[in-house]
């Protein structure tokens, strides 16, 4: 049996350039769908952290351009 399939971001639309996760082993895994050698991995308390903090906008500032 082969590996859970990744879910990719409601947010990505019909884009290929995307964020995708997945539950394997007890962790979550996060990647990039166009960088897909580079796996984030996290226990399902700590994606939940990141994901409200998010959503809280505490990561804003990295995404704007100085």
């Amino acid at each position: 049996m082969g590996s859970p399939a990744w879910q990719k971001s409601s947010y990505s639309g019909s884009s290929n350039a995307c964020v995708e996760v997945r539950a394997i082993a007890g962790v979550l895994e996060l990647r990039e769908s166009d960088e897909g050698e580079v796996v984030v991995r996290m226990a399902p308390l700590t994606f939940a952290a990141l994901l409200q903090g998010a959503r809280a906008g505490e990561f804003d500032h990295l995404t704007t351009s100085a």
